[in-house]
């Protein structure tokens, strides 16, 4: 009994307890990653499909309006790859990059933007991406000249 009470209070030292925290940190990481690079190719491949399946059934003027599609296809691979850059940051130096984060951010949204039927969407939700636009630009240039200077 004082050999088990013993080694949970060697285990739940300061030093002990952020050394096991920090484990489980990477192996959630580690594992993110995996399930990211699934996802990746998953989306390439229906990115493929789509494509393909739109070039060759699709009549000539309704590609056009296809092209929307593909482009928020094509966005979606790149926010996987940016949050899967912000996963194998965090496991080379062990923080998160607000630089990344934030231009993740702005991919996400300008992929709203791009996507975004006009016709169906009321003038205060392309106002609430503009401004939303404006902060992270903000966000953005603040963070690089912070990081400039150092």
């Amino acid at each position: 009994m004082r050999k088990l009470l013993r080694q949970i209070r060697e285990t739940t030292k300061d030093e002990n307890f952020m050394h096991i925290i920090e484990n489980i940190e990477v192996l959630v990481s580690k594992t993110l990653s995996i399930f990211m690079v699934i996802v990746i190719l998953v989306a390439i491949a229906d990115l493929g499909i789509f494509i393909l399946k739109e070039l060759f059934t699709a009549p000539y003027a309704r590609f056009n309006t296809t092209l929307y599609k593909i482009f928020g296809l094509f966005l979606n691979v790149l926010i996987a790859l940016e949050i899967l850059e912000n996963i194998t940051a965090y496991l080379r130096k062990h923080v998160f990059q607000v630089e990344l984060v934030i231009v993740t951010s702005l991919i996400a949204v300008a992929r709203k933007i791009i996507i975004l039927d006009l016709e169906k969407v009321p003038g205060l939700d392309i106002i609430g991406l503009g401004i939303a636009i404006l902060a992270l630009s903000i966000s953005y240039l603040i963070i690089r000249l912070s990081n400039s200077k150092n």
